[in-house]
């Protein structure tokens, strides 16, 4: 049966394209593809043509999601599996695709209306290796387990799982987290691969479509790095350095130049055999800084 493997690309809208490059090649590392233009910053991180693409917008959201299929033949039971459960679905035109750089593109909807992609054969220049902005010891972790995974708006979390159940994701709650106001949140974590997850969604009150990112580097010298260089550019940590009980990653989140947050990391290493949950995460991540959706005490 036809499935996603990986969240291949993500697309964002943003009103401040200078902040973005400093932010993406200094904090980060990402490198600056070579034909980005002034209205589209389009941003590498292994050899593919790109993993994220930074349009120029009045806006600042996620503007869309990219999930991956196998083949042509997969892209096209994807849409049969779309017909008989009544999703609305459009194929993309030839210019969506050549602009995505891939060979086949679905667009629909999610159920809490973020735009999302379903797309095969994505370019790869295996003729340009990567190229960090700034020196590394390591690289980005994608591969199998795609470019990372996101915290994404969801207006009903039972209908967004039966979606992404349906694009072959699998997952459950995952954390059950006691809030000031005398609430419990119980986010849903989902994977389609050896990340222990790609997406997850249950954070009452979002604004926009996405909470956060994560990128995850395969050496801590690296997260150590950008860690420096988001402090030093007084850019703000909402969650500081800390170790998730889910994924077993060792990050920190920070202020992204559109106001969503990145999570940076190093070292997930814990798919458990079956499912678990967990009130709190193991050290770390102490709220700095409020305002940004993620102020939960974990």
């Amino acid at each position: 049966m036809s499935k996603v493997l990986e969240l291949g690309y993500l697309g964002f809208n943003a009103s401040n394209m200078d902040e973005w490059r400093k932010f993406a090649t200094e904090c980060i590392g990402l490198e600056v593809a070579s034909d980005t233009t002034d209205d589209c910053l389009f941003l590498r991180m292994d050899n593919h043509h790109h993993r994220i693409a930074i349009h120029k917008s009045d806006e600042d959201d996620m503007s869309y999601m990219g999930w991956r299929v196998a083949t042509e033949q997969d892209l096209n039971a994807m849409a049969q599996k779309f017909d008989d459960a009544g999703i609305e679905y459009r194929m993309a035109s030839v210019e969506e695709i050549r602009e995505r750089r891939v060979l086949g593109l679905i667009k629909l909807h999610d159920p809490s209306g973020i735009p999302t992609e379903i797309f095969w054969s994505p370019q790869v220049d295996v003729m340009k290796p990567f190229h960090p902005s700034r020196p590394m010891y390591g690289k980005f972790l994608t591969g199998s387990q795609g470019l990372g995974h996101v915290l994404v708006r969801a207006d009903d979390n039972e209908a967004t799982y039966k979606f992404y159940e349906l694009l072959g994701l699998t997952g459950s709650v995952e954390y059950r987290i006691a809030l000031p106001n005398g609430a419990v949140a119980q986010p849903i974590f989902m994977t389609c691969n050896d990340r222990q997850h790609v997406i997850a969604f249950g954070i009452p009150g979002m604004e926009k479509n996405i909470n956060h990112l994560m990128l995850e580097y395969d050496n801590i010298y690296d997260l150590g790095i950008s860690h420096d260089a988001v402090r030093n550019n007084n850019i703000d940590v909402a969650l500081q350095l800390g170790m998730h009980a889910n994924d077993k990653l060792y990050t920190f989140y920070c202020a992204s130049p559109s106001k969503w947050l990145l999570e940076l990391g190093f070292g997930e290493d814990y798919k458990p055999l079956a499912q678990e949950h967990y009130v709190g995460d193991i050290f770390g991540h102490g709220i700095e800084k409020k305002g940004y959706g993620m102020d939960l005490p974990l």
